[in-house]
């Protein structure tokens, strides 16, 4: 059964999601294996997270901005 393709608009808020994780992680000083480690999640998918590849879970979200100790609305503002 086809899936029906994510919309441009969506993929590019996805992508700049995963911008916002990287800068506030390096902000941090962070590497992705660091925070993948605090935020308990595997390093594959805050990568994947990161370049937009995947779209994050919420419970995911949740769990990197508490291991960035910033708010999640932090992560996904416009």
């Amino acid at each position: 059964m086809p899936t029906d393709p994510i919309p441009a608009q969506v993929l590019a808020r996805r992508r700049a999601i995963g911008v916002q994780i990287r800068q506030a992680r390096e902000g941090a000083e962070l590497t992705q294996e660091r925070l993948a480690e605090r935020a308990d999640l595997d390093r594959v998918t805050i990568v994947r997270i990161e370049t937009g590849v995947t779209s994050p879970r919420l419970d995911h979200l949740l769990m990197i901005a508490d291991a960035l100790g910033v708010a999640l609305s932090y992560l996904v503002r416009e």
